[in-house]
């Protein structure tokens, strides 16, 4: 039996059932494509129900505020892809009378799709034979083939690729590329698979050679950067029982763009509570003389793809009822929810709403 078609029997056999598999829709399947590039399924399948309840079409994307796009897709991480996905929803209305291309090159030139995007819905809406490369096919393949690039280069990617185009079935492509993820995801996993039990261990190279655990191979991982973030929760209260929290959004080109959080000094290193609060920051964030720290939280870790974040929050009290002038929203604190906000301000706030 040929590769191509064991994989195909291998499929239909064991694939889960998921929402987006039982559809040829495009507008779904990228969709759910965007949200599994960087979220394990189980995770990712809760989000993806949401943001198509809310939009479920290109045309409610592309209508809705960039605003409500984050705060639906808040918790998922990596916001750009979500701002690229409502620019590329207004790109299709207006450019391509509200249908996704079902050419390849076109769904390249759409903002935020790239090859494996483009190759997903190509394949499996259109039934295109472009090859889809993601982590589990580069895992599965380099393991099969033996091949020793690094898989996290153009090389590496390119004879994956290769491959790919050799073994793809062209009446089955969507089913084909669709295969090989399920594959690389439910059988031939990162750690310990259970390669005795596969049906294709009589051809695998790294199973007959025994480097199964070597394989696939990374270049160096690039160091990480580490920031300090000391986060400020101030609270003005109005009148008695009426209590407004500041909110800044993020539109600096930098992470969370267009989220919200909190006023914040950065620093490179660890500071001291007195050198933090005697900064020439933190005179301009307060702009008042009269104020009460209420609360100090412990250290947050916060990881992001090259960065590490280590956050310390502080819950300052003004004084008195005369509004004050500080450059920032101010939102009354039972309204905080309603804006997206990073991960780790949503950690924060549900640990300490019960305190504002």
């Amino acid at each position: 039996m040929t590769f191509t078609k064991a994989l195909l029997e291998w499929y239909q056999n064991n694939f889960r059932d998921l929402p987006w598999r039982k559809t040829n829709d495009p507008y779904l399947i990228w969709i759910s494509e965007v949200i599994l590039q960087q979220t394990r399924i189980s995770q990712g399948l809760g989000y993806y129900s949401r943001f198509i309840e809310r939009f479920p079409s290109v045309g409610d994307l592309a209508r809705a505020e960039e605003e409500e796009v984050l705060k639906t897709w808040q918790g998922l991480g990596y916001y750009s892809r979500a701002r690229n996905l409502h620019a590329a929803a207004k790109e299709i209305i207006e450019n391509h009378n509200g249908i996704i291309p079902d050419n390849y090159e076109r769904l390249l030139q759409l903002k935020g799709i790239g090859e494996y995007t483009a190759a997903a819905i190509a394949s499996i809406a259109y039934n295109h034979p472009f090859p889809v490369v993601d982590g589990n096919v580069l895992r599965f393949l380099s393991r099969y083939f033996g091949i020793r690039l690094p898989v996290d280069t153009i090389s590496g990617k390119n004879k994956i690729r290769e491959k790919m185009l050799l073994h793809i079935d062209k009446k089955q492509a969507g089913m084909f590329n669709q295969a090989v993820m399920e594959f690389g995801s439910l059988q031939c996993k990162p750690v310990k698979p259970d390669c005795g039990k596969c049906l294709l261990n009589k051809k695998c190279l790294a199973f007959l050679e025994g480097t199964v655990e070597q394989l696939p191979i990374k270049s160096k991982p690039k160091k990480q950067k580490t920031r300090y973030f000391y986060y400020f929760a101030i609270i003005w209260e109005k009148e008695k029982g009426k209590k407004f929290l500041y909110l800044r959004k993020r539109e600096e080109k930098d992470v969370w763009k267009n989220l919200y959080d909190f006023p914040m000094i950065e620093r490179s290193e660890e500071i001291s509570e007195e050198d933090l609060f005697s900064s020439s920051e933190w005179g301009k964030i307060i702009r008042e003389d009269k104020f009460r720290l209420i609360f100090q939280s412990h250290q947050y870790k916060h990881i992001l793809t090259h960065q590490i974040i280590f956050a310390m929050f502080y819950i300052v009290q003004l004084a008195g009822r005369r509004k004050p002038r500080l450059p920032y929203l101010l939102v009354p604190v039972e309204e905080i929810k309603k804006y997206p906000v990073p991960r780790l301000i949503e950690e924060f706030l549900n640990e300490k709403m019960v305190s504002f």
